[in-house]
């Protein structure tokens, strides 16, 4: 039998039936950007963070400061924003992992399976020709073969070359 290496689930396994006491997306923040907060970047109305549980390696979020379920509660300039996010979310995967293709989401609300749906986010997934393999398909399980923290430092130069430059502001969140 072979052995499939993820200690990282065992966190979310372990939460599995309880809730949050707080929304880990806001705490992050708090917290300076690296591989312990995943952050890759942050931006005036918003931030990109590398998913703790990833789909598929570079799996990333884009996430608006303000803690909203829903992207019709967001100002328009923050909703620009997120859709520009996720455009230099894809540049980077595709620099830093020669993504093929990509699922972009956003889940509003439980019943569309948000796993956090109280706080508003789009999902950037990368995809290869082939990466969906028998491990998906008859053992409902994924392979996920780089660690978060290679992941992240693959994710965050990718991101500089591309904000290099760039006069847009680091954000931070809003005080309410």
């Amino acid at each position: 039998m072979k052995r499939i290496w993820a200690p990282w689930r065992m966190p979310y396994i372990e939460s599995a039936g309880g809730e949050p006491a707080a929304c880990f997306l806001c705490d992050c923040l708090a917290q300076p950007d690296g591989d312990t907060n995943l952050v890759v970047h942050r931006a005036q109305h918003g931030f990109v963070i590398l998913n703790r549980f990833p789909y598929t390696n570079g799996h990333l979020m884009v996430v608006p400061y303000r803690h909203v379920p829903s992207i019709v509660d967001l100002e328009p300039p923050a909703q620009a924003e997120l859709m520009q996010l996720t455009g230099l979310a894809l540049q980077a995967l595709s620099g830093a992992y020669g993504a093929l293709a990509f699922n972009v989401g956003i889940n509003i609300g439980a019943p569309a399976g948000a796993g956090v749906a109280d706080h508003v986010h789009v999902h950037v997934v990368p995809r290869w020709a082939g990466d969906t393999n028998f491990m998906a398909t008859t053992a409902q399980t994924r392979v996920i073969p780089e660690d978060l923290s290679r992941s992240y430092q693959r994710l965050h130069t990718a991101w500089q070359s591309l904000t290099l430059g760039d006069a847009q502001p680091t954000g931070t969140p809003p005080t309410e």
